[in-house]
């Protein structure tokens, strides 16, 4: 008996949790969505420049620490 009222108050709170449409909490999924597709943008664009962009950026830091 006490297990179910435990399951029952855990299940009522954890539903009032996810019904609660509170203006301030934010949209949390949407986010990780974008982080994740950012993600694989970025991996994308790496995958298959990976040389080029290693030299560029190789390149780009020998110019600055040789002083000019």
């Amino acid at each position: 008996m006490r297990a179910w009222a435990w399951l029952s108050t855990t299940v009522a709170a954890v539903a009032a949790c996810l019904g609660d449409d509170d203006p301030e909490r934010g949209d949390v999924p949407g986010w990780v969505m974008i982080t994740v597709m950012t993600a694989a943008l970025v991996l994308a664009i790496l995958v298959p420049f990976r040389e080029a962009i290693v030299s560029a950026v190789e390149n780009a830091l020998a110019s600055v620490t040789s002083g000019g």
